[in-house]
């Protein structure tokens, strides 16, 4: 089920949330707990199984490993134990059919492997569990004393297709006790609406533009057309991750709970380093803490600094997609990282801010171009069509079509990528005199906004506003 789906707007969330202020506050973790496995069953629900498994796992180890704090040895070992089985499960159903995959390739044998279907947010789940565990060892956090509230903390549904990737100490202490307000409420609500506004009216839109693009092979397309592909998955990808992450953060209110934003306008970055401050912050900070550091860092050398940033970043990439242009765009930011910090970082710091932004966007749409690709062939080809090796020229009419056709939805992106289009929509509701005014104001903006938002929804093959 997808946040932007009309049974989800329309039948799970009302009657989900009818039901939770309906209870006793003793009730509402249940409550919640239950319509997050429902909501989760509703793809498949064979892996309720699985994530009511991995909750008991995690939840027995957990207590396991802080009852043995007394013995670091037995400690270690249980959380190394528990963490491996962890990791082993989403290997196994993420990435053993690629591992397959390559391996009938290399032998030329047929293995007769059945491909499951990825489980929905294990990606996500897994992490998360993992994090819980190392804390517990590492003595910053209690284990939880209570199953069910355990099993909520990974499976919440706000957060299970977000990418979100909330720490056990920032969840534990709302799980026991958390305020309901109705301007805690209503906060979520507007944050939710705008999170929608992003997937439906900006993602879908330039994705669709993006879509025709990619119908056509590398060498049948323009320099430009081509880097307007980037631009266009780059803008994609952007506001559907952080619309999503921005209606976790709105679900997460409207159900009482304090979650941390995912994304920062990372496309204001002046480089690269900055981008990845501002770009899934959860996911970054994860690795920061869980890998990066436990390898060392970059306490010990340049060497070892290298080869540390380079394995989180390859597996950052796998995280995002179990496949080998995912391992290359990992490594592609990795590497612009070590040259930004040990090649021209001074040189960098020279230029105009103007130019140092053209230079951080340049490079992270020609990253993105690895994100895309079905392969790695397809991106050596693409690559080569954006510098004009293998193009079909510099401009063609499909480079003005596409713009021509799509310049609203591209403006707006490009508003919305930055702080001007959060601006805008404030000064809209509260540059009223009378204070009263501004809560009507506020209704109405985003009433107006979630019906836009719903026609698109509505008639998917209509032609937006901005097409005309």
């Amino acid at each position: 089920m997808l946040f932007n789906s009309f049974t989800f707007l329309f039948l799970f969330l009302p009657v989900t949330l009818l039901v939770y202020y309906i209870v006793p506050v003793q009730f509402k973790n249940g409550i919640l707990f239950l319509c997050s496995l429902l909501f989760y069953a509703w793809g498949k629900p064979i892996y309720v199984i699985l994530l009511l498994l991995v909750s008991v796992f995690n939840y027995i180890c957990g207590r396991e490993i802080e009852e043995k704090q007394k013995s670091p040895v037995l400690a270690k070992k249980c959380m190394v134990m528990a963490v491996t089985v962890n990791l082993a499960l989403l290997v196994f159903f993420k990435y053993l059919a690629p591992l397959v995959e390559g391996m009938e390739a290399v032998f030329s044998v047929n293995m007769h492997f059945r491909e499951l279907k990825v489980p929905i947010g294990i990606s996500v789940y897994v992490l998360q569990a993992i994090g819980y565990l190392v804390d517990i060892y590492r003595g910053k956090i209690k284990a939880q004393r209570r199953l069910w509230d355990f099993a909520l903390y990974l499976s919440m549904f706000p957060q299970m297709c977000s990418g979100l990737i909330v720490r056990y100490s920032d969840l534990d202490w709302q799980i026991r006790e958390r305020n309901f307000n109705l301007t805690r409420f209503g906060d979520g609500v507007m944050y939710f609406i705008r999170g929608l506004a992003k997937t439906v009216l900006i993602a879908n839109t330039v994705g669709d533009a993006f879509e025709q693009i990619m119908m056509a092979e590398p060498e049948m397309l323009s320099m430009m057309t081509g880097w307007l592909g980037c631009m266009l998955f780059g803008f994609r990808i952007y506001f559907d991750l952080s619309g999503y992450a921005d209606m976790a953060i709105g679900l997460g209110q409207m159900f009482g709970f304090r979650l941390r934003k995912n994304f920062e306008y990372p496309y204001t970055a002046q480089s690269i380093a900055e981008f990845w401050r501002r770009w899934h912050l959860s996911l970054t900070a994860w690795f920061q803490e869980y890998v990066y550091a436990p390898l060392g860092g970059d306490e010990n050398g340049t060497a070892q600094t290298v080869q540390n940033v380079l394995i989180v970043w390859g597996l950052i990439g796998f995280w995002y997609g179990a496949s080998w242009h995912f391992l290359a765009w990992g490594l592609y930011f990795g590497v612009l990282l070590l040259l930004e910090r040990y090649v021209w970082k001074d040189a960098l710091l020279k230029l105009s801010s103007i130019f140092r932004r053209i230079y951080a966007m340049a490079l992270i749409f020609i990253g993105w171009i690895f994100f895309f690709s079905p392969d790695m062939g397809y991106a050596m080809r693409y690559l080569g069509t954006i510098f004009g090796i293998g193009a079909s020229g510099l401009l063609d009419h499909q480079t003005i079509y596409l713009i021509l056709t799509n310049w609203g939805a591209i403006l707006l992106a490009v508003v919305s990528s930055g702080t001007l289009g959060y601006e805008l929509l404030q000064r809209m509701m509260y540059n009223m005199r009378k204070q009263t005014v501004r809560p009507v104001v506020a209704c109405v903006v985003y009433g107006i906004l979630f019906l836009l938002t719903i026609a698109f929804l509505e008639l998917d093959m209509f032609t937006p506003f901005f097409y005309l």
